[in-house]
């Protein structure tokens, strides 16, 4: 990237981080205190989720602007706390939700106008990774983040079901959220499934959208109005760019430290997020409780 120095790498595997380190010309640390103890002004964090509070606090603190990876942080208070750390040091704390920075969202947002129903399916096979947390603030808090950036008000309802599968953790999950402005979202997540599928759905009173992330497609359905002519739907094809969403994303990021500008996707945002995911997560205990006790 132009105009950026890597500064270093910090990896509990000192095999991976010489060999990254070594292919971008930078040293390699084996203590985050150490590397901040250079001349760093930001970091990228992508630690397992259950120490994203713990390293990303330690950043904030040395005075160091953070892009940490989504999560935010595993529980509502630890984001908070990171939130307090940013502002308290008038450093640019964003979150790591890629799909805001997938290039079909360029094309889809604009002819997004009042929704008044999300559906979201985010499947995919069992990969070990980020096994620590549960699948809705693994996977489904991609969705979570991307309905609530279409503000469509106050959560009024939330209704969900889930289980373990592979790991003690929630697995799968199915999701129903009312919002205060009539919207609804219906979320389904999966990190056991056989094949991987990312799409969103957007209905609107006169069509809907349907957003393929993985493909970049998107397909636009609107009422035909056409005097004359019976009821139809037009359908337009679109597609997004081949730019890679990290390099989007790190872009971002940067420009947000440099213009002193919010960035794209804001702590609060993704306390946001982890907010909504905590009372899905109740929601789905209160039913295994009351089950448990039949």
């Amino acid at each position: 990237m132009p105009n950026v120095t890597l500064a270093g790498v910090v990896d509990a595997d000192q095999e991976r981080a010489k060999l990254i380190a070594d292919r971008h010309g930078t040293a390699v640390y084996d203590d985050v205190a150490v590397l901040l103890g250079q001349q760093v002004d930001a970091v990228s964090i992508a630690v397992p989720t259950s120490s994203h509070h713990a390293v990303a606090a330690q950043c904030l603190q040395a005075g160091v602007h953070v892009l940490v990876e989504k999560p935010l942080a595993v529980t509502v208070a630890q984001c908070q706390d990171l939130v307090g750390l940013a502002q308290a040091r008038r450093r640019v704390l964003q979150v790591g939700h890629i799909e805001r920075f997938n290039p079909v969202m360029e094309k889809v947002r604009p002819l997004v106008r009042q929704p008044i129903f999300f559906e979201c399916q985010r499947v995919s096979p069992f990969t070990g990774r980020s096994a620590d947390v549960d699948v809705v603030r693994d996977l489904m808090s991609h969705d979570l983040d991307m309905v609530l950036s279409f503000h469509p008000g106050e959560v009024e309802d939330v209704q969900a079901a889930g289980a373990p599968v592979l790991t003690t953790l929630i697995d799968v999950a199915n999701v129903r959220l009312t919002f205060s402005s009539g919207c609804v979202a219906n979320l389904a997540a999966s990190r056991v499934s056989a094949n991987q599928m990312r799409l969103l759905r957007v209905f609107e009173q006169d069509g809907y959208i349907t957003v393929d992330y993985q493909t970049r497609q998107v397909s636009v359905h609107r009422r035909s109005h056409e005097a004359g002519k019976p009821l139809a739907m037009r359908v337009e094809h679109l597609q997004g760019s081949d730019e890679e969403p990290l390099k989007l994303e790190l872009d971002a990021f940067l420009q947000a430290v440099r213009s002193g500008a919010p960035p794209v996707v804001s702590g609060e945002d993704g306390t946001a997020t982890m907010a909504l995911a905590q009372r899905i997560l109740d929601v789905i205990d209160a039913f295994w409780r009351r089950h448990a006790s039949v």
